[in-house]
C-alpha cells in the first residue's frame, strides 16, 4: 500500500471523514495500473484494448486526467454480457468496461478499499485483501461446532441490480467529504448499459464485472447489513449471534430460535428500507449444528437438515472413529452437475482438438476444481468429479470418427499413461 493509501486508511481508522481524494486519480497511479492490467480481457464497447490504447498512452492518460480535472470525464456505457450461472438455468449478466474506464475503475476501487478496510467487519470475507471463500467456510464450522443451534440461510434477489444509487451515495457521503470523488461515483453508477443493441439507463445497481462494482457493493452490505447486525441484532439477543458474508451471500447462527426467529422476521423490513428484496424459497430458519444434532437425537430425532453455502452442502456427520457428531462439508451437487454439463458440451464442441491440447485444457479446469473443492472431508465428491470428467472424455474421443478409436483398457492404460489426467488433492485444510 502506497503512503497516500495509508494515509487515508488512517484517517478513517479514525472515524472521520476522507477529504481530497480525486487528485490521487492522476497520471503516474493511472499508468502504473495500466501495467498490471490483463490485455486479453474482453473490450468494451469503444473495442479499444490495452496494446491499442497502449500506442499513445502518455497521451491518453494525459487527457483522461485533464477530462476528470475539469469534471468533464464521463464513462462510456458498459457492454453487457450474460454467463451462465452455476447451479441454475438463469444467465448471470456481466458489465464490460471499456478499456479506459477500467482504469479510473480500478484506481477508484484502490481508494476506497483503503478508506473501508479499517471500517469493515472481520466477518465480511468477499472480494477483501488476505480474505476468501475458505475463511468463510472455516468460520461457519466453527461457529456450529460451538453453540450455534439455529441457522437463518437467507438469499437477496437480484443484489447487484438492485442496490439504491441514492443510498449507496449516502454511505459513502458518511465516510468521503470529497464532493468531486462522490460525483465520479455517481456517473459510475448512472452510465449507461448496451445490452443487445439496446442502450438502457438505469436508477439502481452496479454491473458485475465492473472494477469498483465488488468494493461497492461491501460498503452498501456493511450499512444495510453488516453494522445493524454487529449493533443492534447482537444486542437484542439473548444468546450468542453472528453473521458469515462473502459479497450477496450470507448465513447467520444463533444460539436460540426465539433470536433467530426475531431476526427472520426483521430482515425483510430492514432489506426492504434499502431497496432489497428476499428470495423467500431461498430464505429459511433451519435447526443445524454440534448441540443441534445432540439435541435431536436425544428426542429420537433424524440428523439436522443440510443446507448450501458459497458451492458447499455443510452437513452433520461422525468424525473418522465414529465416536463425535463433526460438521463436514461436501460440493454442492446442483453446482457439479452444472459444470459436468458445461465440461461435456465443451468437449463435444472441441473433440477435434490434437489429444494432447484438448487434455491440457481439460486439466486447467480440474486443477481449478480441486482448489476450490480441495477441502477436509471433500475427497471423495473431488474423486467423483474426476471419474465424470475421465468418462466424457472417454466418450467424446471416441465420437471424433464413426469408428471407435479406443476400448476402455487402451484409453485407460494406454493413452492416461501418456496424457495423464490431473489427480485429486487436498489443498486447504478447514481445520487449522
Amino acid at each position: 500500500m502506497t503512503d497516500n493509501l495509508c494515509r487515508i486508511s488512517e484517517i478513517s481508522s479514525k472515524h472521520r471523514r476522507v477529504q481530497n481524494i480525486a487528485h490521487l486519480i492522476d497520471e503516474e497511479n493511472l499508468k502504473r495500473i495500466h501495467v498490471t492490467m490483463d490485455g486479453k480481457k474482453a473490450r468494451g464497447v469503444d473495442g479499444i484494448s490495452k496494446s491499442e490504447y497502449q500506442k499513445n498512452l502518455n497521451e491518453n492518460i494525459s487527457r483522461l486526467v485533464e477530462r476528470m480535472k475539469r469534471q468533464a470525464y464521463v464513462p462510456n456505457a458498459s457492454r453487457r454480457v450474460y454467463i451462465d450461472k452455476p447451479g441454475s438455468r438463469k444467465k448471470r449478466p456481466l458489465g464490460i468496461s471499456c478499456y479506459e474506464d477500467k482504469l479510473v475503475e480500478a484506481r477508484a476501487a484502490e481508494l476506497l478499499n483503503a478508506i473501508y478496510e479499517p471500517k469493515f467487519y472481520d466477518f465480511s470475507y468477499g472480494f477483501r485483501p488476505e480474505k476468501n471463500c475458505h475463511q468463510a467456510i472455516r468460520k461457519l464450522i466453527h461457529q456450529a461446532s460451538h453453540g450455534t443451534r439455529y441457522i437463518v440461510e437467507a438469499d437477496i434477489r437480484s443484489f447487484f441490480d438492485r442496490m439504491d444509487h441514492e443510498w449507496l451515495l449516502k454511505f459513502l457521503s458518511h465516510d468521503i467529504a470529497d464532493r468531486r470523488f462522490i460525483e465520479l461515483i455517481r456517473r459510475m453508477l448512472k452510465a449507461d448499459v448496451l445490452d443487445e443493441g439496446k442502450l438502457l439507463n438505469h436508477d439502481a445497481g452496479s454491473p458485475q464485472g465492473s472494477g469498483v462494482s465488488p468494493v461497492l457493493a461491501n460498503v452498501y452490505l456493511h450499512y444495510v447489513l453488516d453494522d445493524w447486525f454487529a449493533k443492534v441484532v447482537v444486542k437484542w439477543s439473548k444468546g450468542s449471534a453472528s453473521v458469515i458474508r462473502y459479497a450477496d451471500d450470507f448465513v447467520c447462527c444463533f444460539d436460540y430460535r426465539e433470536d433467530a426467529e426475531r431476526f427472520y422476521r426483521a430482515l425483510p423490513k430492514r432489506f426492504a428500507k434499502f431497496g432489497l428484496e428476499l428470495a423467500e424459497e431461498k430464505t429459511r430458519i433451519l435447526q443445524f449444528g454440534i448441540y443441534a444434532a445432540k439435541d435431536r437425537a436425544a428426542k429420537g430425532e433424524k440428523k439436522p437438515e443440510t443446507f448450501d453455502f458459497l458451492g458447499f452442502t455443510f452437513y452433520c456427520g461422525m468424525n473418522q472413529r465414529g465416536t463425535m457428531s463433526i460438521i463436514k462439508v461436501k460440493s454442492d451437487r446442483k453446482k457439479t452437475t452444472s459444470k459436468l454439463k458445461k465440461l461435456n458440451l465443451w468437449l463435444k464442441e472441441n473433440r477435434a482438438l490434437p489429444v494432447k491440447e484438448l487434455i491440457m485444457r481439460i486439466n486447467r479446469s480440474l486443477v481449478g476444481h480441486f482448489h476450490y473443492y480441495g477441502v477436509t472431508g471433500n475427497g471423495n465428491s473431488i474423486s467423483t468429479f474426476r471419474y465424470r470428467v475421465v468418462g466424457l472424455l472417454f466418450t467424446w474421443l471416441n465420437r471424433r470418427s464413426q469408428r471407435k478409436s479406443y476400448t476402455w483398457d487402451s484409453f485407460y492404460h494406454g493413452l492416461l499413461k501418456t496424457f495423464p489426467v490431473a489427480m485429486p488433492k487436498i489443498y486447504v485444510n478447514l481445520f487449522e
